[in-house]
């Protein structure tokens, strides 16, 4: 028996259907009746969606990768944001930004991107900064994702420029991947991008290179 038939084999008798489908032969039979797939995984957490527990996990999680993260209030993610974007220089924005977040922002360089009038891969590259909310995240795994809504914008506004300092409230963290991938089911036909510390990757003797396949640095603002 090849590889295949095995696997499809397998495929079969955890269906409950051992005589339609694919058959040995690579032949193609009667469509298999609809039947419940066991679902055994662990569904949600231990703890609540932005319970204390899973903001340290996820923090924990963040700094492991790599990332800069800090906890601030309402009142202190103005100046917050501006403290990283000072380094920065300038910064671009999705067009559902919330503006309050730039308030304190000073002499930084604000470009606006949005999908009528985008900004090319030149000119994010000569920007220094990104500022975007989140979508979701998950403690367990250090995920964050974005998903497109207008507080994210595009993807290549997050993948182009050195730094992404990205705002997550405290709501917005779950501790497993199914509750996040639950969050994320409710658009499925928007662009998603999993971030999971600072881009990085490295050789076969393993010497970590950053900033390869998007931004080198990560700030994350975590905020209620």
């Amino acid at each position: 028996m090849s590889a295949r038939e095995d696997v499809l084999r397998r495929v079969r008798a955890a269906l409950g259907d051992r005589g339609a489908g694919t058959t040995a032969a690579g032949k193609v039979g009667t469509a298999p009746a609809a039947v419940e797939v066991p679902r055994r995984y662990r569904e949600s957490g231990d703890h609540d969606p932005g319970s204390p527990a899973v903001l340290e996990q996820l923090v924990d999680r963040l700094v492991d990768y790599r990332a800069h993260v800090r906890q601030v209030t309402a009142g202190e993610l103005p100046a917050a944001v501006a403290d990283v974007l000072a380094q920065a220089g300038s910064v671009v924005v999705p067009p559902g930004l919330d503006e309050a977040w730039l308030a304190a922002a000073g002499d930084v360089i604000v470009h606006r991107d949005t999908r009528d009038e985008p900004l090319s891969a030149l000119d994010l590259d000569a920007i220094g900064a990104v500022l975007t909310a989140a979508r979701v995240a998950c403690s367990e795994t250090g995920t964050i994702v974005l998903d497109g809504e207008p507080d994210q914008g595009r993807r290549a506004i997050s993948l182009v420029p050195d730094v992404h300092v990205c705002v997550v409230r405290a709501e917005q963290v779950v501790q497993t991947v199914p509750e996040m991938v639950r969050r994320l089911a409710s658009h499925p036909e928007r662009p998603q991008t999993w971030i999971s510390g600072p881009s990085a990757t490295s050789d076969i003797e393993l010497d970590r290179v950053e900033g390869v396949h998007g931004p080198r640095t990560l700030h994350v603002l975590l905020a209620p």
